[in-house]
Parts: structure tokens; C-alpha cells; sequence
């Protein structure tokens, strides 16, 4: 910070005298005697006399000139820091009304009057300036010592004034900074909290579908070998009702011949009692839905095991996605066309190297959950493609009664459904989010209750290298 006191003075007197006497007193000429006074301290080592605080003068005969000066100061970066103001200056403005334009200009311009009548009583000084501690006042005749205090001690004041501002500035500043730092910093850390919260619950996502992934991989290997020999004995079972029906029909056929006729009499009495027309019809459609009931939970098991990629042997190919695309809704047209209108919006792809079997899986689950979520209005499916870099993404976006937010986080676990009892098992979305996983992809969902929800399904071009753990499902 510069400290050097500014010594500029501006004198407004119509007087050419006044502005003599005020050179003489403030900026006086270097007298002869201080060269043989330094030599004389050289010499004798006395200490040199300290030289007289000299100042800067500039001179103005009316206020408007002044006015002028003092503009002309600002603008340059160099203002005055005091003004010597005489008080009568015909004919132009008197000393109130030129002191009322140079505040108007620089309002911490220090301000003595220099006055020899009383042309204005103090009390109407005070009431037409705005006066603050920026005035006093200077008799006529004045004194050379007073005048020289007057000047060194405003212009230590305008001074002392001016650091303070350009420290308080300065200070001021260095708070907005640190206020912005800090700012910045709290935004940071949040957004790093949310990015932490966000990632923990990818984390807790990932081992939680990991844990179920084990648990089901058990299960689906338990209740597949008794499943398998129910399934066998069931066919051997109908094969044997077939006979005896075969058998049965032989004996009705010949029940007419029967002798003697009290045997015959029997034997339609007993038919009649067993309701045997009855069994004959009733048992295949038991043992038909018995069958779809076993096929039902093997293909459960099934999806079991295909969640937890056990025995995934399959090979990955190059594929093409909108093919698969549209050869999997052909095959769930008859479920969705009464529900809502399909609408492709397809991007320029590449074919990519899948398993196009199961992502036709997942396509399939995510457009049926679409049209389910249409309740019994008839709604809007888009189904969207595009590429980003070298990867290729696939939406699903419906407008149907979207899902609420305590539900969105539980929609890949397996068997979590919303559906009634006996419409879903539960595992749709499970498989996609282990087929996607297969492939290393991700798996997003949009949704906002009575709007509709989107999936969002990201996958590489071409299968990476090494098989890594994607990952998780993020909601949004």
C-alpha cells in the first residue's frame, strides 16, 4: 500500500495577494543556508535540520474554476486532498455555493473558509452544507503557523481517510473472495455427498442382486431335480389314464352282453355312482392344468437360474439390435395392442456383439411392464435407439401411471412385484438387470407418478475383453 501523504492543495480566491502568501507559507523556496547547513552537520555531527513540509498548490480565482480543477483531478487519479475556500468572491459564486459544488464532485475533499465578514452566520453555513468533519473555518488575517496546520493536519486526515477506505476495500474483497471459496467448497462437498450417497446405494444395489443371485442359484439347483422326475412321472402318468380309459371304454362297450342281467344291473349301477362320464372328462383337464402348473415352475426355476447365470453357455454374435426389436414385438403384439400405441423412434446403430436371444428377453419385459403400466386407459409406448461414443443405447418410455418412489428402489429384485397374485412371478425385470449385467451394460429408470417412466438400457458396441462386474441399476 503506498503511504506517501498527498499534498495536493487547491486555493479559490479571487485575490492574486491571497494566493501569494499562501505559496510562501505552504510551498516556500529552497533558502541558500540549508546547503551550508548540511555541510555544518556533516562537520560537527550535528543533525541536519528537518526540511519544512512543503505542498502542492494549485490556484483558482472562482468557484467555477475550482470546480473545474478539482474534475480535472479526479480525473487524472490525482485528487486534491484539502481546498482553501475564501468566502466572498464577486462576481461569481460565494464560498458556500462553491463549497456545495466541489462535494457535489468529490465529497472527501477536506474544505477550509477563509473569511474577513460575516456575509453568512455560521448557523446558515451549517444548514446549506452538508458538513460533517469536512469543514472549519480560517479568520481573516490569518496566521502563516495556522495556516500550515491547518494544511498538514487535513492532509494527514484525507490520508489517513483514504488508506482506510482502500483497506476496508481491500478487506472487503478478501471476505467476497474467502465467501466465495468457501461457497464453492460447499457445493463440492455436496455434490461429493450425493455423488457418495448415490454410489453407496449402487453398492448396496449390486450386493444385494449379488446375495439374491447365490440364494436363487440354490434353490433353482434344489427344485430343479424333483421337478424334473415330477415332470417325467406326470407323462408316464397320462400314458397310464389313457389305458384305462382305453379299458374303461371296452368294458362300456360290452356291458350290454353281460350275463347273468343282475350283473349288468350292477355294474351301470356303480358307473352311475362313480359319476364315471364325469371322471372321464374331468380328469384330462385336471391333469392338463396340472401340467401347465409343473411347466410353470420349471420355467420359474428356470428364470432362477438364468438370473444367476447359471449354466449360461450361450455365445455371443453380432447382431443387429432393431431386428431383434421388432421380431420381439411381434411376438407380444396380441398383449399390448389393445393397451397402447407403439411407436419407433430409431437411431443410426451399429450392430453389436450380444446375446440377442436375451436382450429380445429384455426388450420383451420392458415393453409388456410398459403396457401393463396403462392401467385401462390406452396409452403411448416410444421405443427410442441411439449411440453415444462405442456404445449404443435402447429406451422404453410409456405414459402410464409411473412408479412411486418407495417402489422404484425394490423393481430388480427378484420376485418383488406390484402385479395381483398370479399375474407376474416378479423376475422380469431381474433377468434384464442380469442380462444387461452379462453384458456389461447399465440399466436407468425415469419415472414420476401419473406421467410415466422411462428405461434406459446402455450397452457396449463389442463385448469387452475381460468380463467385469457392471453396474448397478441407478433410479432416477
Amino acid at each position: 500500500m503506498n503511504t506517501a501523504t498527498n499534498r495536493r492543495i487547491l486555493l479559490v480566491d479571487d485575490m492574486p495577494a491571497i494566493h501569494d502568501d499562501f505559496r510562501k507559507i505552504l510551498a516556500p523556496a529552497a533558502a541558500p543556508a540549508d546547503a551550508l547547513d548540511a555541510v555544518e552537520a556533516a562537520l560537527f555531527g550535528d543533525a541536519p535540520k528537518a526540511a519544512p513540509l512543503s505542498f502542492e498548490i494549485d490556484s483558482a480565482y472562482q468557484g467555477q474554476e475550482g470546480l473545474a480543477l478539482v474534475e480535472a483531478a479526479l480525473s487524472a487519479g490525482q485528487p486534491y486532498a484539502m481546498a482553501f475556500v475564501d468566502m466572498r468572491m464577486p462576481p461569481g459564486w460565494d464560498g458556500v455555493q462553491t463549497i456545495e459544488r466541489l462535494w457535489q464532485a468529490d465529497a472527501r475533499l477536506q474544505v477550509v473558509i477563509c473569511t474577513a465578514f460575516a456575509d453568512h452566520s455560521w448557523n446558515e453555513v451549517l444548514e446549506r452544507l452538508d458538513v460533517r468533519d469536512r469543514l472549519l473555518i480560517l479568520k481573516k488575517p490569518f496566521d502563516a503557523i495556522e495556516v500550515h496546520q491547518l494544511a498538514s493536519t487535513l492532509t494527514a486526515k484525507w490520508q489517513t481517510t483514504h488508506d482506510a477506505a482502500v483497506q476496508l476495500n481491500a478487506l472487503e474483497e478478501a471476505v467476497r473472495e474467502r465467501t466465495r471459496e468457501i461457497t464453492q467448497a460447499m457445493q463440492t462437498l455436496q455434490a461429493e455427498i450425493g455423488e457418495r450417497k448415490h454410489l453407496q446405494g449402487q453398492l448396496v444395489q449390486a450386493e444385494k442382486l449379488a446375495s439374491i443371485g447365490q440364494l436363487a442359484a440354490g434353490v433353482a439347483h434344489e427344485i430343479n431335480n424333483p421337478i424334473g422326475y415330477i415332470f417325467s412321472n406326470f407323462g408316464t402318468l397320462e400314458g397310464y389314464l389313457a389305458k384305462l380309459f382305453e379299458m374303461l371304454s371296452a368294458y362300456e362297450r360290452a356291458e350290454p352282453g353281460v350275463n347273468p342281467p343282475e350283473v349288468a344291473g350292477q355294474l351301470r349301477d356303480l358307473r352311475e355312482q362313480v359319476e364315471l362320464q364325469f371322471l372321464k372328462e374331468d380328469i384330462p383337464e385336471l391333469m392338463r392344468e396340472s401340467k401347465q402348473g409343473i411347466a410353470r415352475v420349471r420355467q420359474i426355476v428356470q428364470d432362477l437360474k438364468d438370473f444367476s447365470r447359471v449354466d449360461s453357455a450361450q455365445d455371443f454374435e453380432w447382431a443387429n439390435l432393431h431386428r431383434g426389436i421388432d421380431s420381439t414385438l411381434n411376438i407380444v403384439a396380441s398383449e399390448i395392442k389393445y393397451k397402447a400405441d407403439v411407436v419407433k423412434e430409431y437411431g443410426d446403430i451399429p450392430d453389436i456383439e450380444c446375446l440377442p436371444s436375451q436382450l429380445n428377453q429384455v426388450v420383451m419385459n420392458l415393453v409388456v411392464n410398459a403396457a401393463h403400466a396403462m392401467g385401462d386407459a390406452h396409452g403411448r409406448i416410444v421405443i427410442r435407439t441411439g449411440t453415444e461414443g462405442d456404445q449404443v443405447w435402447l429406451e422404453v418410455a410409456d405414459d402410464g401411471s409411473g412408479i412411486p418412489p418407495d417402489t422404484l428402489t425394490r423393481i430388480f429384485e427378484p420376485f418383488f412385484t406390484t402385479k395381483p397374485v398370479g399375474k407376474g412371478t416378479g423376475l422380469g425385470l431381474s433377468l434384464s438387470y442380469g442380462i444387461v449385467q452379462k453384458h456389461q451394460g447399465r440399466i436407468e429408470v425415469d419415472s414420476v407418478v401419473g406421467r410415466g417412466t422411462t428405461f434406459r438400457v446402455t450397452l457396449p458396441i463389442r463385448r469387452p475383453a475381460v468380463e467385469g462386474a457392471a453396474a448397478a441399476p441407478v433410479s432416477g
